[in-house]
């Protein structure tokens, strides 16, 4: 099996550890080891392979070109991440007209220190969805 789907497998399969039946219930720490494979895939240059499986939503917001576009041109200014450590967990529900974005959502945020900037610490937040069929998947992830 190719390593970079075997890689989004885990991170479907970690959050998918989740007790569907129970979605109020969510575990932060399940979520911060979920948010780190996301935030390693994007420091190996995998955003494709994350927007592959990424919410209907997400897909639908942003074509996969503009997003792996975006994190590179930004992760680009920066450079490699020298320090990192998750900072929050937070849970949202959402209400909107598109049926697919509607729903619970989990953040998890990261403060992180990068090579060309290694005075200021910057904010990465990785946002998962819980699906209709009760997954939570990657949404997102904005670099602040």
């Amino acid at each position: 099996m190719n390593p970079m789907i075997r890689l989004l497998l885990a991170v479907t399969l970690i959050l998918s550890w989740l007790h569907p039946a129970a979605a109020q219930e969510v575990e932060p720490s399940d979520m911060v080891r979920g948010g780190m494979q996301v935030i390693e895939m994007i420091d190996q240059g995998k955003a494709g392979e994350l927007w592959d499986g990424a919410t209907p939503a997400t897909r639908k917001r942003v074509t996969r070109a503009d997003f792996i576009g975006q994190v590179a041109r930004n992760r680009a200014q920066i450079g490699v991440p020298q320090m990192r450590t998750w900072v929050s967990v937070n849970r949202q529900v959402v209400t909107a007209s598109d049926g697919d974005a509607a729903g619970q959502y989990v953040s998890v945020e990261y403060e992180t220190r990068f090579a060309n900037r290694p005075d200021t610490t910057l904010r990465e937040l990785v946002s998962f969805h819980l699906d209709t069929d009760r997954v939570w998947r990657f949404s997102g992830y904005v670099l602040k």
